[in-house]
């Protein structure tokens, strides 16, 4: 035979009262938090438009290098793209920007006027005679060090004509160029600046409001017409 229970310390006589900021049962996740999992269908969606974007500039890149717009070249494009992101995926690189159409209508007027001007400067060089022109190699930190502007500035870079990006450091944001017929410090300058004014008017183009603000609090540098 048993005897009676000895009561329990911890337990309180009567109901409990409710302790204040407690609640009975499991939490609910606070929307935004780490707890609160990410919508697979909002994370795929961005994976499909980063896929989009790489295989556009692929294509434009492609059809720039041919010098030539055409349905053949649109569609050799895309299966050339198509297959490069198939068989060497890229690492993920998000897009955080706004895509401005009047801004990005600017970069490609003044991208075409920089090729064409550039181009007939290295014709210019290329049928004078016994003339022997200086290159040189600079570093140009970019304002905006995240892997998409240091593609993008990086490839419009590349396509001018005497210019040349031969290396890119990811960890602080610089690009190295060859730079092509330079007389002085004063070219090397303007070079320098000619890559961050091609790097203010892309982001200026599809930046964030955060990486824009960065671009236009820095001072216009001298000769350049953003």
């Amino acid at each position: 035979m048993t005897g009676p229970r000895e009561p329990d310390p911890g337990a309180a006589d009567g109901p409990r009262e409710p302790v204040p900021g407690a609640v009975d049962g499991p939490r609910e996740p606070i929307p935004g938090s780490a707890a609160d999992p990410p919508a697979p269908g909002r994370s795929r969606l961005g994976r499909w438009r980063d896929q989009a974007l790489a295989l556009g500039w692929l294509v434009a890149v492609w059809n720039l290098l041919w010098g030539e717009a055409s349905w053949a070249n649109l569609v050799s494009g895309l299966l050339v793209g198509g297959a490069v992101l198939l068989f060497f995926p890229l690492p993920p690189v998000t897009f955080a920007g706004r895509l401005r159409p009047w801004a990005l209508l600017v970069f490609a007027v003044r991208f075409a006027a920089e090729l064409v001007s550039a181009s007939l400067h290295v014709a210019r060089i290329a049928v004078h005679p016994g003339y022997r022109p200086r290159g040189a190699i600079i570093g140009v930190p970019l304002r905006v060090p995240t892997d998409l502007n240091l593609a993008l500035t990086a490839e419009a870079v590349s396509l001018v004509p005497g210019t040349l990006i031969l290396e890119l450091d990811r960890d602080s944001g610089t690009l190295y160029l060859h730079v092509l017929d330079t007389h002085g410090p004063a070219d090397l300058t303007d070079a320098r600046e000619r890559t961050l004014a091609v790097e203010r008017r892309i982001v200026r183009a599809v930046g964030s409001a955060a990486e824009l603000h960065r671009v236009q609090n820095d001072p216009v540098e001298k000769g350049t017409k953003p």
